[in-house]
């Protein structure tokens, strides 16, 4: 009933993922860029420039640059949210059939709403978050892929709730009035707590009930849906949250350079300023004749209060607008270097390296720190079953090296599996109960999806690729998985078809570490069959299994010796009696509407206890390709890799030997083990500080942070065991917070996920575990070992590349601007420029693509394969956290750079003046030869002689007051320019040879204010 549900104001299913839209582009963009500091700045100036009383520069000095990058991330905030609304259009313009009314209608997906019962077919996305009510297999199952969620491609199955599961009519499910409470919208993909109300009776809802948003109905007819969340509620949006801006240390440099030199040019145009009143006092003043100030300007402090912004307009080149739009424009080119880089792409998988980020290049070459997984990211991710170990016996000899022939033993047999040890098929042939019971156990406990697309031809779809080795391997030795429905399992055991009543699965989670299932056999008899690792199930066993359990425990160490990852395995006999007594418990527990998980999690404690074992398992997960040759590289860089593992210690010991973490020369290999804080503090201080270390994680940890840092640290390998996700996530943050380092993670699956997001960078692996790591990513390849090259290759040339491209951007700034600093002490400060405008264009066009040009050709050349081949000593690591833009020497290279800039100049002007004096000078020399000491009017002759400002205007023959005066603060007044336009303009070099002659026979006292007037005139 839309009309009812229309009251609670659900959310629309209508999704927007973009920012703008026509009329709120540009108002909402340009706020978002002028939050930048230096669009401000640059905002500012350009204001500044429109005051005529301190703008010696024309406005559009200022406006085109700033338009143009404005205009340049505009474009591509535009183009990138162009792209995001025809995504949205294309998602909200899919056609769902809902039911209305008692018929099917086809509407689109913006126009679905809460409450409304949605068919599928086979192959169509789901369009919102779904209630399953029924299907049109049996059992009111369906079949789902969730690759668009959580990156798995294995088909899920789902049921619908069963008191609807006969409700597959649309008349039928028209007269539905149930009502469902339910828990609030959250980004929980695996969880769903909710009850339905229907008919005066209430039904519990799980996530095994929904089907989320994103999925895609997959082997079945069609189904029916209630629609329980729409657009922005649903658990696709809420996982939908923008990632974290990731911030270089590049960028928080460039922005501290930024302030520095902005305070640089501040104190430029102070100098200037406090310049321009003492020439405005001492010389300036005798000027008012015919140069009187402006209205506004009645003193020289006022006048310098002008000079002081009117520089800071002319200097504002040392503040470089276009630094960010040329930082981004030479990522966006590292980005393109990473992803066509044929040395990164796998051939057998066709997955090329993607860099999913523009921001990071350059930090790849600052990481002190990797965190990575094993299983996947060190290992294949592609498990064999090697070894096993049943009632005290150990299978699976290596010696042997002729595979077993099932063939003729198992028709249904996997040809692809191997196995070397023939003494357990035969264990298995004359009928030893424990080894029947062992691979039981392997073919009933799982959650493996079987599909048989021709007779005993069958298929197994797994979530984990440990289930798929274990059922794989139970198939091979006689117990074949067939099929399952919500409350049966079907298996072949030694050619009989055999069929258990599914009573209850007791699910797997990190925190468990285990997974049951409480089965009945044809013959009555009710068993749990358990799995799950050796530390929680040991623990969980009857008195009676010491014997067992120490001899179990024995080769549990030599298979995590050797590298193997392990499960232990065990059952319990369950009375009538106590199956009902725990089924009611744990009814009451599944129905509960508040606290459900932990009550469900006691249910489970508690019938999980006094199991009998079995054995146990051992799965081999070979090391990639080149994991051992990377990992050695990348210590020569001083690159500190740390193993974040959630398998046993034993295992990741081996591992590391395997993959040259740990070597024959670390004599100490030193193990943190405690459970209370003291024992793990003591632990940690009796460490040996040989360099040569590991620590195995302990809960503890987290109650010392600094000590454990400290520690770990300070070891050459740091192994991290029985680790969670969240734990993984917490020693990342541990070392970013202590050790103010750059850190990498890298992993590839759904558990890495959170250490991915934790780190400065994140590094995905395209493996067999999805690509939800690589949606978190920043960058992702297929082989651990292209991060070799990712780091000390493309980390290396992005790093320097950047550094020297900053320092050639400053180096062009400051030297363009320190040419008008330099002209103000030869012009009077008059806040003129050195150079026309037409020229600051050119200047910067020559600089930045003709020099650009040439480092990138040379750059090209020096680091190609040949030369490398040839040269290879030529071209260390940069190592670690070595700041190139930061050393000594860059800031001695402007400094000598600003010296040998002006020292030649320097030396022109003074050769100039002593073989070709000017006519000026010549004057200037003369009166000094007059002064007497004492004099005031001499004294007054002394101060003028600095005066360049007339003289200049009169070279450039634009006439003095004009181009002295040009948007400044000094200009002729009306009569003064009416006087001066009477004069005959080309008889001022005649009449001031006649001054010159006459004053060679009159003293100095008789014509001083004449000689004042004239040599401004000239100067």
């Amino acid at each position: 009933d839309r009309e009812y549900n229309e009251k609670f104001q659900y959310a629309s299913n209508c999704i927007m993922t973009s920012k703008y839209n026509i009329i709120t582009f540009l108002p909402v963009n340009l706020f978002e860029q002028f939050q930048e500091v230096a669009n401000t700045y640059f905002l500012f100036l350009l204001i500044l420039q429109l005051i005529p009383q301190i703008s010696s520069l024309s406005w559009f000095t200022t406006i085109v640059p700033l338009a143009l990058v404005l205009s340049i991330t505009a474009v591509k905030d535009a183009t990138d949210d162009y792209f995001r609304h025809k995504s949205d259009n294309q998602v909200n313009n899919r056609q769902s059939q809902v039911l209305i009314r008692g018929s099917l209608q086809n509407e689109k997906w913006m126009n679905v709403r809460v409450g409304d019962i949605i068919k599928l077919e086979n192959n169509q996305f789901v369009a919102a978050d779904l209630l399953l009510l029924s299907s049109s297999e049996p059992h009111g199952l369906c079949y789902i892929e969730t690759a668009e969620l959580d990156g798995e491609t294995n088909m899920k199955v789902r049921q619908s709730v069963s008191v609807t599961s006969e409700l597959g009519d649309p008349n039928n499910l028209a007269s539905f009035d149930g009502e469902v409470v339910c828990e609030p919208p959250n980004n929980k993909l695996d969880r769903f707590c909710g009850t339905l109300y229907w008919r005066e009776k209430k039904y519990t809802l799980t996530n095994q009930n929904m089907l989320l948003r994103g999925c895609v109905l997959r082997n079945t007819e069609a189904c029916y849906g209630l629609v329980i969340f729409a657009g922005p509620d649903t658990k696709l949006m809420q996982n939908s949250g923008r990632t974290k801006f990731k911030r270089t240390s590049i960028d928080r440099l460039m922005n501290t350079l930024v302030l520095w030199i902005f305070g640089f040019l501040v104190c430029m145009g102070v100098i200037l300023a406090v310049g321009n009143a003492v020439w405005e006092r001492e010389v300036g003043s005798l000027f008012q004749s015919y140069l009187p100030w402006d209205p506004p300007v009645d003193n020289f402090l006022f006048s310098a209060f002008l000079s002081f912004w009117s520089y800071v307009i002319i200097l504002n080149t040392v503040v470089p607008i276009s630094l960010y739009v040329s930082v981004e424009v030479i990522r966006l080119g590292h980005s393109y270097f990473i992803n066509w880089d044929q040395q990164m792409f796998c051939s057998q998988c066709n997955t090329a390296a993607e860099a999913r980020t523009t921001t990071l290049n350059e930090e790849l070459g600052q990481v002190e720190y990797i965190f990575s997984d094993k299983t996947g990211t060190l290992t294949q991710n592609i498990m064999s079953f090697n070894k096993c170990s049943i009632n005290g016996q150990t299978y699976g000899n290596y010696t042997n090296t002729q595979k077993l022939d099932f063939t003729p033993f198992n028709p249904l047999a996997d040809p692809d599996f191997c196995f070397y040890d023939d003494t357990l098929l035969e264990s298995v042939k004359v009928g030893d109960l424990h080894t029947h019971e062992f691979f039981r156990v392997l073919s009933l406990c799982h959650t493996v999806m079987s599909e048989e697309k021709s007779e005993g031809e069958l298929v197994y779809k797994a979530q984990s690729p440990d289930e798929g080795a274990l059922v794989t391997a139970a198939r091979n030795f006689g117990f074949v998985f067939r099929s399952r429905t919500p409350g049966t399992i079907t298996t072949t055991e030694m050619g009989q078809t055999v069929t258990y009543s599914l009573l209850a699965i007791l699910d797997f989670n990190n925190i468990r570490k285990r997974m049951s299932v409480i089965v009945r056999s044809p013959e009555g008899r009710i068993r749990l069959y358990c799995k799950g690792a050796d530390t929680v199930l040991l623990e969980r066993l009857h008195p009676c299994n010491q014997e067992l359990m120490n001899i179990t425990s024995d080769h549990l160490n030599e298979y995590a010796a050797d590298g193997l990852r392990t499960l232990a395995l065990a059952y319990r006999d369950l009375s009538e009696d106590e199956w009902e007594a725990w089924s009611e418990s744990h009814r009451c527990a599944d129905k509960a509407t508040d606290c459900r998980e932990d009550r469900l999690a006691a249910a489970y404690e508690e019938i999980e206890q006094d199991m009998m074992l079995l054995g146990a398992t051992a799965i081999e997960d070979k090391l990639q390709e080149g994991v051992p040759e990377t990992i050695a590289i990348l210590s020569l860089a001083n690159i500190k890799i740390w193993v974040l593992t959630g398998d046993k210690q034993e295992t990741a010991v081996n591992i590391g030997y395997s993959c040259k973490m740990l070597t024959d020369d670390m004599t100490e290999v030193f193990i943190i083990s405690g459970h209370t804080v003291q024992s793990v503090r003591q632990e940690l201080r009796s460490v040996f500080w040989s360099g040569h270390l590991l620590l195995h994680l302990s809960p503890c940890l987290s109650d010392m942070e600094g000590e454990f840092v400290s520690t770990a640290c300070a070891c050459k390998a740091v192994i991290c065991c029985r680790v969670t996700p969240l734990q993984k996530a917490q020693v990342v943050e541990l070392i970013k917070k202590h050790k103010k380092a750059v850190t990498l993670a890298v992993g590839d699956g759904a558990n890495d996920v959170s250490m991915i997001k934790s780190a400065h960078i994140g590094v995905g692996i395209s493996g067999q575990e999805g690509i939800q790591a690589v949606l978190a990513s920043d960058y992702s390849f297929s082989q651990f070992r292209f991060l070799q090259r990712l780091l000390l290759v493309h980390g290396r040339w992005s790093y320097l590349r950047m550094c020297r491209f900053l320092c050639y951007f400053f180096y062009k700034n400051f030297a363009f601007t320190m040419v008008h600093f330099w002209f103000g002490f030869f012009c009077g400060f008059s806040a003129q420029i050195a150079l026309d405008t037409g020229f600051w264009t050119i200047i910067n066009h020559v600089f930045v693509w003709g020099s650009l040009g040439s480092y990138f050709t040379i750059m090209f050349a020096l680091h190609s394969q040949t030369l490398f081949r040839i040269f290879p000593n030529q071209f260390h690591f940069v190592g670690s956290a070595q700041s190139t833009l930061l050393q000594p020497v860059v800031w001695l290279t402007i400094a000598l750079a600003t010296a040998i800039c002006i020292v030649p100049v320097l030396a022109f002007r003074f050769l100039k003046l002593d073989l070709k004096p000017q006519l000026s000078d010549t004057v200037r020399k003369n009166k000094c030869a007059w002064r007497g000491v004492g004099s005031l009017s001499e004294g007054r002759l002394g101060a003028r002689s600095g005066s360049r400002r007339s003289g200049y205007a009169f070279a450039h023959q634009e006439g003095f007051g004009e181009l002295i005066t040009s948007g400044k603060n000094m200009r002729l007044s009306s009569l003064a320019l009416a006087t001066f336009a009477s004069k005959h303009s080309s008889s001022w070099i005649d009449t001031l040879r006649r001054k010159k002659h006459t004053h060679t026979h009159t003293p100095p006292s008789a014509s001083g204010e004449l000689l004042i007037n004239t040599t401004v005139g000239i100067m």
